[in-house]
């Protein structure tokens, strides 16, 4: 009997921890002038708990013309709220320059109780950020 318990919990265990988190992949918000203007953000939230970021800015008339930005660091969820931090000694280099501590964001969706047709795209919704046009940005998942 105790075996036959053990083996029922370590299945129910097993299928708990197969389950994929629902705020990993990838999440992009582009903005754009036809011929002027291209803003690009691009934010991968990994299942072990780490995230990348890269912002592209093509600014006609600009100096320089294009910049690339980067960012990289660890992430955390609680109540649909993710939170961001990066290691100073880890997660900073020459590419990664983007400060992540103190940002926040919300993990938007469409309720599940929702039954009607309306389509509510999955988005992050950026609540804080040491970042100062981070802030009130939201970036659609794939």
């Amino acid at each position: 009997m105790k075996l036959i318990l053990a083996i029922l919990l370590f299945i129910f265990n097993l299928a708990l921890s197969a389950q994929s988190n629902p705020y990993t992949g990838d999440y992009t918000r582009s903005l754009s002038e036809e011929g002027k203007h291209i803003i690009e953000y691009k934010l991968t939230l990994n299942q072990d708990g780490t995230f990348l970021f890269h912002s592209y800015k093509k600014m006609q008339g600009g100096t320089p013309p294009e910049v690339n930005t980067y960012g990289k660091g660890k992430w955390s969820a609680k109540d649909n709220i993710i939170t961001f931090s990066a290691d100073k000694k880890e997660d900073f280099d020459e590419k990664n320059t983007l400060d992540f501590n103190q940002s926040t964001a919300r993990f938007v969706t469409k309720n599940p109780r929702d039954k009607s047709d309306k389509v509510a795209k999955t988005k992050l919704q950026f609540l804080e950020s040491g970042i100062f046009w981070m802030k009130r940005i939201d970036i659609f998942k794939i």
